[in-house]
C-alpha cells in the first residue's frame, strides 16, 4: 500500500494525540484560501513540544457503617475524581481549575463535555471491568480544556487529558467527541497496565486499544448494540467543510475521509496492505486499522453489546501478564485467543470469533491450514 508521508512531520507533536501528525502536516502544507486559518493552526500545533508528566495520586469514596457488634466498617467503592482546568487559550498546564468532582456544571461547553466524558469513561471501566480509574486504584482524572490558540489536537501527557478548541475551519472543539475523550483516557489505562511501546506494531496496538475503548464508551453511553453503532472515532470533530465522517473507522478502515486537503484515510484493514514507514512512529495511527478491524469482527460476530464479551476479552488481555511492551500483532492475537479460551472455553463461540477475526485480517493463519 503506497502512502505519502513526511518523515519529519512528528518532531514536536504530542505522542498520544488523537490527530496523527501526518494529517496535520498535510493541512499545514495547504495553501488553499478556505483553510488558511486551519493551515496556520496546524503548523503551530505541530511546532508545539509536549513534556511527559507523572501520574497523580489516588482517591476513592469511603462508605462507613456500623456492624451488629457495634464496630465501624469501612467500604471503599470506585468513584471518579474529576478535575477540569481551563488553559484560557495558553499552552500552559494545568490551567485554572473550573470544576471539581462535586461541583455543578460550569456553563462552559468544553469544560462540561470533558467532565461528562471522563465520567462516562470511568463508568465503563469501573462498572463493566471493575477498574477504579486509570491506575485501578482510584487515581484522579484531570483534564485541561481551551488549550492553546486554535490548537488542533487532544492528547494524553502522562498526567492529564488535554483538549484544544480546533481551528474552526477543519477541526472543531475536541471535547465534542466522547470517543476522543475515552480514547485519550484509555492511553493512561494502557500505560498503567504495563504499556505498549509507542512505535511499530506495539504502538499500533496502543492506538488500536485506545480506539476500541473509545468506541465502547460511545456505544455504552448511547445504549447501542454492535450492529447499531457507527464504529467511528472522532465523528464530531470535523467541520462540514471536510469530506469525511470521522478520523477513523473500525468497521471499514481506510474509508473515514477522502478530502482534497487532508487526503485519503491511509488505514489498511488487512496485513497484506500493512504500511512500512518511518513516519508516524512507524505507522502507529495507520496500521492500527488492522487490529481495529479484528475487534470489530469479534464484536459483530458475537452480537449484543460489544463491551460485554468482546470488550471484556480485550480488557482482560491488556491487564494480564501475557503482554510485553514490545508485543506485536501476532502476540496480541495469541493472547486474546488464550483469554477467550480461558474465560469462555475452547469450544465457545467467543473463542471461535476471536480466532476467526485475527485470521480474517491476516495476522494469524487459519488453524485448518496452519
Amino acid at each position: 500500500m503506497d502512502v505519502l508521508l513526511d518523515d519529519t512531520e512528528a518532531l514536536h507533536s504530542p505522542a498520544h494525540a488523537i490527530v496523527p501528525a501526518y494529517l496535520l502536516a498535510r493541512l499545514a502544507a495547504s495553501r488553499a484560501a478556505h483553510v488558511s486559518v486551519a493551515s496556520a493552526a496546524a503548523r503551530a500545533t505541530l511546532a508545539t513540544p509536549r513534556a511527559y508528566r507523572p501520574s497523580p495520586p489516588s482517591r476513592a469514596t469511603l462508605d462507613l457503617s456500623v456492624d451488629g457488634a457495634g464496630g465501624l466498617v469501612v467500604h471503599a467503592s470506585p468513584a471518579p475524581d474529576r478535575v477540569i482546568s481551563d488553559a484560557q487559550g495558553r499552552e500552559e498546564l494545568p490551567g485554572v481549575t473550573v470544576r471539581r468532582e462535586d461541583d455543578p456544571a460550569t456553563g462552559d461547553a468544553a469544560a462540561d463535555e470533558a467532565f461528562d466524558g471522563l465520567g462516562a469513561t470511568f463508568a465503563l471501566f469501573a462498572e463493566e471491568y471493575g477498574r477504579n480509574a486509570i491506575d485501578g486504584h482510584g487515581g484522579a482524572l484531570p483534564a485541561t480544556v481551551h488549550y492553546g490558540d486554535h490548537y488542533d489536537n487532544a492528547f494524553w501527557n502522562g498526567e492529564r487529558m488535554v483538549f484544544g478548541d480546533g481551528d474552526g475551519e477543519v477541526f472543531t472543539g475536541f471535547t465534542r467527541s466522547l470517543s476522543v475523550i475515552a480514547h485519550e483516557l484509555t492511553h493512561g489505562v494502557i500505560e498503567s497496565a504495563g504499556g505498549l511501546t509507542y512505535s511499530g506494531q506495539s504502538g499500533a496496538l496502543n492506538e488500536s486499544i485506545a480506539d476500541v475503548f473509545g468506541v465502547l464508551v460511545d456505544q455504552r453511553t448511547a445504549g447501542q448494540r454492535a450492529d447499531e453503532a457507527s464504529w467511528l472515532i472522532g465523528a464530531e470533530i470535523f467541520t462540514d467543510a471536510v469530506q469525511g465522517v470521522a478520523l477513523r473507522s473500525l468497521s471499514a478502515p481506510g474509508t473515514a475521509y477522502d478530502d482534497d486537503v487532508l487526503g485519503r484515510d491511509p488505514q489498511p484493514a488487512h496485513m497484506r496492505d500493512y504500511v512500512e514507514t518511518t513516519a508516524d512512529n512507524g505507522g502507529v495511527h495507520i496500521n492500527s486499522g488492522i487490529p481495529n478491524k479484528a475487534f470489530h469482527a469479534v464484536a459483530t460476530a458475537l452480537g449484543g453489546y460489544a463491551w460485554e464479551r468482546a470488550g471484556r476479552i480485550w480488557y482482560l488481555t491488556l491487564t494480564s501478564d501475557s503482554l510485553t511492551p514490545a508485543s506485536d500483532f501476532a502476540a496480541f492475537a495469541d493472547a486474546t485467543i488464550a483469554t477467550a479460551a480461558r474465560e469462555y472455553g475452547e469450544e465457545s463461540e467467543e473463542h471461535t470469533a476471536v480466532r476467526t477475526a485475527w485470521t480474517g485480517v491476516g495476522v494469524i493463519e487459519d488453524a485448518a491450514i496452519a
